[in-house]
């Protein structure tokens, strides 16, 4: 293992120090640069490319976890949110005009995307660095200073954080502040314009009610139990790999892993031997000496999980280790709502089965219960597998595969009802970190129209305005270059038309 050192905790009245810092800093308006923004992403870019092995080494260090593991959901993933958001930055930053109804095309409208001022981003310790730095992703791109608090139960990653991110990043507008509950709680109170928080719903609503206080928005990216419901037309053996994959990377400490299986008992004995053979080839029979295997992050969590599965109903699996917080991928069926295992989210190595006849019944299950952040169907019949989306809500789904739909940068990634609020990912990261500014710009020489607005009132003035400003139904809306042309073309036909009647009725053309 890595001699990682632990950075001491941040001290409270630095907390408060950074912030004054920060602001200043902003006010000083050098983060509204695109030149700077750029020049930012690219270090962050940089930082998760040269150091991408010191990054490992940490996560390995805390948790165990594979260092391969790392290398991919981490430090590539956010690689390809920097160049995403290098290769869109300038059409998103650019104003948006806006088309409008006829009585408001001789304004100037567009909306000015500008930073939200100093945020915060409260990361989790099961993917400590792409939960924080993707979202500082939107945060730079958008021009705000930030404050990142990553998880103190991934102590290795936070202190490499800290020191990575002083070495790259302006540290007069990016700092992270390290520390437990205390360092949370100075940051919540703390004046603040953005707070984007990556964990529990128990905590999350905790952040949100802090930030209620003091009207700051938020970004909440919470959990929930994803279900998956298997049809018995899946293919079996695809759908056993890659259940078994997204159930055990990261040893199932994944917040859009799959938690549970909805499934036929005809699917469900025809699906388990796939996915055991599947764990079989990725950690071999005896997953505690895989260098491919991720542990349990702490002694709390391995004793929570532990205490979910039932020896009685576990098919495969089960074994665990105290000294290793280590929890074998563990399958069991025949579970029901009473059992422990379905009380709350798993977020460890077990797979439960429970017993639905058809999608019917699987969409009955899922809506009886909290909207989960992510929902799985396996079936090779797609009308199936659309009467299960427009049946249900949840903040994302995938369709015979898991876990994979967070992975494309143009696609937002967020929870509905418990499961979060917000989403992110590319440009929806951008705009989590943004107010939309209207901007309209109105011409002094519409002062004899608008001025029919002005006191007294009169019934013909009412009337003027209620017409001028009406706004048609099926009108379509013409971008403001094409109003021009077109009432400029109607002016010349409203003059041209009677020099043009007055000159037939003459008989001075020839028809």
């Amino acid at each position: 293992m890595s001699t990682i050192s632990i950075t001491t905790e941040t001290s409270l009245d630095a907390v408060e120090t950074i912030i004054k810092d920060l602001r200043q800093a902003f006010n000083t308006g050098k983060t509204k640069s695109v030149a700077w923004r750029r020049q930012q992403l690219e270090r962050l870019f940089e930082m998760c490319d040269k150091d991408r092995d010191t990054l490992a080494a940490a996560v390995h260090t805390d948790f165990h976890r594979p260092n391969s593991e790392t290398l991919i959901f981490d430090c590539a993933s956010i690689r390809n949110e920097c160049a995403h958001a290098l290769n869109n930055l300038d059409e998103w930053v650019r104003d948006e005009k806006i088309s409008d109804a006829i009585a408001y095309a001789t304004l100037d409208k567009y909306i000015h995307p500008e930073p939200l001022g100093v945020v915060l981003i409260i990361g989790a310790w099961n993917y400590p660095f792409l939960v924080t730095l993707a979202p500082l992703i939107g945060a730079i791109a958008a021009g705000n200073c930030a404050i990142l608090k990553p998880s103190e139960l991934a102590p290795h990653s936070a202190a490499i954080m800290a020191t990575m991110v002083e070495r790259y990043l302006d540290p007069s507008c990016f700092r992270v502040v390290l520390g437990g509950a205390d360092q949370t709680q100075a940051l919540l109170k703390a004046d603040i314009d953005k707070i984007f928080y990556t964990g529990s719903t128990t905590v999350g609503k905790i952040v949100m009610k802090a930030a209620a206080e003091k009207m700051i928005p938020v970004t909440l990216e919470c959990g929930g139990k994803s279900p998956v419901f298997v049809a018995d037309d899946a293919n079996m053996e695809i759908c056993g790999r890659r259940i078994a994959w997204g159930k055990a990377i990261n040893c199932g400490q994944t917040c859009v892993a799959p938690d549970y299986v909805l499934c036929s008992k005809e699917a469900e004995t025809r699906l388990i031997p796939h996915i055991v053979k599947s764990w079989q080839e990725f950690y071999t029979n005896n997953p505690a000496s895989s260098e491919s295997y991720c542990h349990m992050v702490n002694s709390r969590h391995f004793d929570r999980v532990k205490k979910l599965i039932n020896p009685e109903k576990v098919v495969h699996g089960g074994q665990t280790d105290a000294n290793q917080n280590y929890i074998a991928p563990t399958i069991m069926n025949n579970i029901t709502l009473d059992d422990k295992v379905m009380q709350e989210e798993i977020f460890g190595p077990i797979l439960p089965f429970v017993t639905v006849h058809n999608e019917q019944d699987a969409i009955q299950f899922i809506n009886k219960r909290d909207k989960p952040l992510a929902l799985y169907v396996f079936t090779a019949n797609k009308n199936l597998a659309k009467r299960v989306i427009d049946s249900t809500s949840a903040g994302s789904t995938c369709v015979n595969d898991v876990v994979f739909q967070v992975a494309p940068p143009s696609l937002p990634f967020g929870g509905v009802g418990a499961s979060g609020l917000g989403a992110y990912h590319g440009k929806y990261s951008f705009d989590a970190f943004s107010h939309r500014r209207t901007v309209v710009y109105a011409p002094n020489w519409t002062e004899a129209l608008v001025g029919k607005r002005n006191p007294p009132y009169t019934p013909k003035k009412t009337a003027f305005i209620e017409n001028l400003t009406k706004i048609h139904r099926r009108w379509r809306f013409l971008p403001r270059i094409s109003f021009w042309f077109w009432a400029v073309a109607a002016l010349f036909l409203a003059f041209s038309a009677p020099i043009a009647l007055r000159s037939i009725q003459e008989k001075k053309w020839k028809i």
